[in-house]
């Protein structure tokens, strides 16, 4: 009976999931329309996260007053940790890399959030893989071919499958980041001394943005074994993360001419902050609960997919070849690790034998031992965190 339950949370969770990416989507193709308009893109994140603060507070406070466990202060030093991470940092870094490389490099780098996931989940006991047996090989695989296929979407373009090539569609496909004011300028003038010139820092600060929303997920995921108040987490993340952005957006913007907001500005903040911000977060919260880190990242080389396809509706954007082969590989690798997934809690409560192949390699041997000595570092999370078992 428990098991029938756990298998209906993780339909649910892996549906919500596709529902975040649909919805991540829709954010990119309403964001990039007010961002080349010309809203900073501080002023922007900080209206979005405490839009987003405003409805998450006052639900998480009445909906979750009986399972909210007392703060401490090790609950406290976690969501500071998950509001510098995954709301602060994620975002600030984006913003900047973006303004220093282009929208393509920043596109193409994203699907490594899943390959950075995975090793810290790995290394902090939340996810266990064994790369003797076939349901350890069957997630990494299945990771590598998600990250393939968004790279794919990303860098191969392909012939047009469905609409028509528009000789204006290069020029409004991206985010125009020139149009943006320098939004590290102070940084910038710091480091220069260093020999670090503007496209190297954006790329650093890409990779940032994409360790912080690894190391988002992975925190997460122990805490929530602890702490199951799931919009009571993602409240006070941004708690954090809001505070953290207005205090840079009040030392890196001007409040005379940055902060005005025209209409269709302020619609695009409410999507933002009620959509992708709130209802986003708190869905991502709680299938990181059912799901565990590793699988939830899984599902983030899918926003591209999402954000072809709405915007060849709303937009009228052609939908090429690239697109739909990524999409097909992307897909198909979250199939792989959601079965090594599956046969592994059910090789864990004995309803199939394990599976393991025969090697005497020493050299794999000395990996595990490696591994198995660099987890003892970290505090290993409560039994009744949802481990991805083989």
């Amino acid at each position: 009976m428990m098991g029938v339950a756990m298998g209906g949370e993780a339909s649910k969770a892996h549906a919500a999931m596709a529902m975040v990416q649909l919805f991540n989507g829709g954010n990119h193709v309403i964001t990039k329309v007010a961002l080349n308009v010309g809203v900073n893109q501080l002023v922007f994140c900080v209206c979005r996260d405490l839009l987003a603060l405003s409805i998450l507070a006052p639900i998480a406070y009445f909906r979750e007053k009986r399972i909210r466990p007392p703060m401490t202060k090790r609950f406290l030093m976690s969501f500071f940790f998950l509001g510098l991470t995954g709301i602060f940092g994620n975002q600030l870094l984006f913003l900047v890399g973006l303004g220093y490389t282009t929208p393509t490099y920043a596109a193409a780098i994203q699907p490594s959030i899943p390959v950075f996931t995975f090793i810290l989940a790995t290394i902090m006991g939340t996810e266990t893989v064994n790369l003797l047996r076939p349901e350890g090989q069957a997630k990494v695989l299945g990771t590598l071919i998600c990250v393939f296929g968004a790279t794919v979407m990303v860098m191969f373009r392909g012939p047009v499958v469905l609409g028509y090539v528009d000789s204006e569609f290069p020029a409004h496909s991206e985010i125009s980041a020139r149009g943006q004011p320098e939004p590290a300028g102070w940084l910038m003038a710091s480091i220069s001394d260093l020999g670090i010139d503007h496209w190297h820092l954006g790329v650093l600060c890409l990779i940032g943005n994409c360790m912080c929303m690894s190391a988002y997920l992975a925190i997460q995921a122990p805490l929530l074994a602890k702490y199951p108040a799931s919009i009571s987490v993602t409240a006070y993340s941004y708690c954090f993360g809001a505070l953290f952005m207005v205090i840079t957006a009040s030392f890196m913007t001007n409040p005379q001419t940055d902060w005005n907001l025209t209409q269709s500005e302020v619609l695009a903040v409410c999507y933002a902050g009620i959509i992708a911000s709130a209802i986003n977060h708190g869905l991502l919260t709680w299938s990181n609960k059912v799901l565990g880190p590793s699988l939830v990242a899984l599902y983030n080389p899918l926003q591209p997919a999402a954000s072809a396809f709405l915007s060849r509706i709303f937009l009228g954007n052609p939908i090429y070849m690239g697109s739909i082969v990524g999409g097909f590989l992307i897909i198909s690798g979250l199939y792989v690790v959601t079965w090594a997934s599956y046969r592994g809690k059910q090789a864990a409560l004995g309803t199939i034998p394990h599976v393991s192949w025969p090697s005497s390699e020493p050299h794999i041997n000395r990996v595990f031992a490696m591994i198995h000595r660099i987890r003892h570092i970290f505090p290993r999370p409560s039994a009744t965190l949802p481990k991805m078992v083989d």
